[in-house]
């Protein structure tokens, strides 16, 4: 509870009521918002606890017991934000972004917007096309090539797993970009759940990471034009995957960054082994990609239940302990929630399916070498 000071209530009705915090004022003050709302002026600030604010008795009663799980509520503009651009230009995502955007569109990607029904691949029914076009496509290639000959792919396939693999750092890297500062300056709860975490430029990432989806459907196309055999676990995850990002972004979920960085870091070790095995070159480390895979969804799952159950503890269990609110939608959150834990559950099925028995059926072999060279001797 922060107990305020009488004499900084000066301020008319009119611009509403100032508070001057006595605890870490200097950073209060710089991330202060004013919001007026049909109650009143109520005080918008950057602290990441659950607050409580006590005033003097000539404060109005509007004001008292103003609670930040009220934060995610109220208005804020993201895009009306200062230069993103923390590292040096040669070495830094932003910067980079910006000079293609400024090439292909002819302005700054600050300009950059993601508005449903403007912004390419931005509603429900272009997804919904999207993944219906993947299935399609799917069945009717396997049917068009049923008798056909195998086509001839190398160079293409090598060159989409190496793209894809490049194209996951570099938006790996505009991620950290701009997490780092923010992980020095607030810490890492402030960056998965605080309001004002969600900026434009990581939007920009995000929305980038979005239409990797869609580019990584060509994995599933090259399978099917080499007729190789589909994995169920293969094409759910795929379909899936682009839909999870697309309502993330629509939902602006705040903890976004953090699965969206592990995932782009899984691929690109992951587009870089299928880069060499496509150039025919083998690897030992290929069962430790599953592995990773499942770390993976390990340590998402834990973080997107810690965040789901706090958002919920604030709104409807007050009385159960928690940290506070979490940015984003409860449609976003459940979904998330759901299909992290199915591609955790298929996962598992299928390293236990593939390598698990691989390794029995090798054990039984060599017993088996074992028992022949006894009875030879």
């Amino acid at each position: 509870t922060l107990v305020m000071r009488e004499s900084d209530h000066q301020l008319s009705a009119q611009h509403g009521y100032m508070i001057n915090c006595l605890c870490k004022l200097s950073s209060f003050l710089a991330q202060r918002r004013i919001v007026e709302t049909e109650q009143g002026s109520k005080v918008m600030s950057d602290f990441e606890d659950h607050l409580t604010l006590t005033f003097p008795s000539k404060i109005p009663k509007n004001l008292i017991a103003f609670r930040m799980s009220q934060l995610g509520t109220l208005p804020f503009n993201i895009y009306n934000q200062l230069p993103s651009q923390n590292w040096p230009s040669l070495v830094s995502p932003d910067w980079w972004t910006n000079q293609i955007y400024l090439l292909i569109l002819k302005k700054p990607k600050s300009e950059w917007r993601w508005v449903p029904g403007e912004t390419p691949l931005s509603t429900g029914m272009e997804v919904l096309y999207g993944i219906l076009f993947y299935l399609g496509g799917i069945l009717l290639g396997k049917a068009i090539l049923k008798n056909a000959r195998t086509i001839e792919l190398k160079f293409w396939v090598s060159a989409h797993n190496i793209g894809i693999s490049l194209l996951s750092l570099f938006i790996l890297l505009g991620f950290l970009e701009q997490i780092i500062p923010k992980l020095r300056e607030h810490g890492f709860f402030w960056t998965i759940c605080n309001y004002y975490s969600y900026t434009q430029p990581l939007e920009l990432y995000y929305y980038l990471n979005y239409l990797c989806k869609w580019l990584e459907f060509g994995d599933t196309f090259f399978l099917v034009l080499k007729k190789k055999k589909l994995q169920t676990l293969h094409v759910y995850h795929h379909a899936l995957t682009m839909y999870l990002c697309y309502i993330q972004i629509n939902g602006k979920t705040s903890i976004s960054w953090f699965v969206c960085s592990v995932n782009l870091f899984v691929h690109v070790i992951m587009y870089y082994y299928y880069f060499l095995a496509s150039r025919g070159i083998r690897v030992s480390w290929k069962k430790y990609l599953t592995s990773l895979q499942i770390t993976q969804f390990i340590i998402d799952l834990n973080l997107v239940y810690f965040c789901l159950y706090t958002h919920m503890a604030v709104h409807h269990f007050p009385n159960l302990p928690n940290v506070g609110d979490c940015r984003g939608t409860r449609q976003s959150a459940y979904f998330g929630c759901f299909l992290l834990s199915t591609y955790l559950f298929l996962f598992v099925q299928f390293f236990i399916k593939v390598y698990a028995e691989s390794n029995k059926i090798a054990m039984n072999k060599r017993k088996e070498e074992k028992a022949k060279e006894k009875k030879s001797t």
